[in-house]
């Protein structure tokens, strides 16, 4: 685990090619296809040498949630334990961490009809008349949100409806989580936070070299997409598709692509350090591998 661009990818191909290991991505903008350059997707070069599973699943019109990617990893799990290897999985989706680890909560399935219903009624009065609605139902789960947080008023005015119960008070209850594993958490951790801040905008600007705004172009194209989806709320494509239509010059593309990247990786932080059971290493470690690599084998 760790924040973008603390060099996870790196670590976890260096691991796949010396330990007997299958590497499970576990990131929420890598299941797109068609979206390499702005997720940092491993190239080709890189998963022939360490193949990942979990990438390239669904077009960017689609949606993919915590519960999918829990069945889908302890399926995967499951079949490379089987094989007498040993699931790594690797990625900066903390979400997804802890819905594996910890199970989910009784929410139901998405509902096209009622997302449709939602999406329509938000077209004529607003979101924020749905956040309105929403803080009378479930006034802790509208506090923490936005009034124009589409998504998340969507999904949890949705919940409500189908349910008749606030998202608030199902997410309270207890999750009987089994995980038939041993596992060993690992985290990569910058000793010096402005460093991780380099690395950050130095990558969105080979992003930009290698053709980012050109892939958002052609998923524009290619795809029936808005920025109400989730693969276009992923960081950097919001901000490229807005400069795409206008709304500002390649400078400010920079600046805004960064400010959100640095505002993603400050969220991962804040969940890795909420955590008390993790091994923390230097990200910015010369021998960052060979330290993994070293406890790893003192562990295993």
């Amino acid at each position: 685990m760790g924040p973008t661009a603390s060099g996870k990818t790196g670590v976890a191909v260096e691991l796949a090619q010396r330990l007997p290991c299958e590497i499970i991505s576990v990131d929420s903008a890598l299941v797109y296809r068609d979206m390499d350059i702005g997720t940092a997707k491993p190239d080709a070069a890189t998963q022939a040498a360490a193949p990942h599973h979990l990438i390239d699943l669904i077009d960017p019109t689609e949606s993919y949630s915590a519960a999918r990617f829990r069945a889908d990893a302890l399926a995967l799990m499951a079949e490379i334990a089987a094989r007498g290897r040993i699931p790594l999985l690797a990625g900066g989706t903390m979400l997804y961490f802890k819905a594996l680890r910890q199970g989910l909560n009784e929410l139901p399935e998405a509902d096209p009809a009622l997302r449709a219903e939602l999406d329509a009624e938000a077209a004529e009065r607003g979101w924020p008349a749905l956040h309105a609605e929403l803080a009378r139902v479930d006034p802790a789960t509208a506090a923490r949100l936005q009034p124009n947080d589409a998504q998340r008023i969507q999904r949890a005015l949705e919940v409500y409806r189908l349910t008749g119960e606030p998202m608030a008070e199902i997410l309270k209850r207890e999750v009987a989580a089994d995980l038939p594993y041993r596992v060993l958490p690992l985290a990569l951790l910058p000793s010096d936070r402005a460093a991780l801040h380099r690395r950050i905008a130095e990558r969105f600007d080979a992003m930009l070299e290698q053709g980012f705004i050109e892939e958002v172009q052609a998923l524009r194209q290619r795809y029936l997409l808005s920025l109400e989806l989730p693969s276009m709320r992923c960081v950097g494509y919001r901000q490229a598709w807005q400069y795409l239509d206008g709304e500002f010059g390649r400078a400010a593309l920079r600046e805004k692509g960064v400010a959100a990247t640095r505002q993603l990786a400050k969220r991962q932080l804040t969940w890795l350090r909420a955590m008390t059971d993790i091994q923390a290493f230097d990200c910015l470690a010369p021998r960052l591998a060979e330290d993994v690599l070293a406890y790893l084998r003192n562990a295993l």
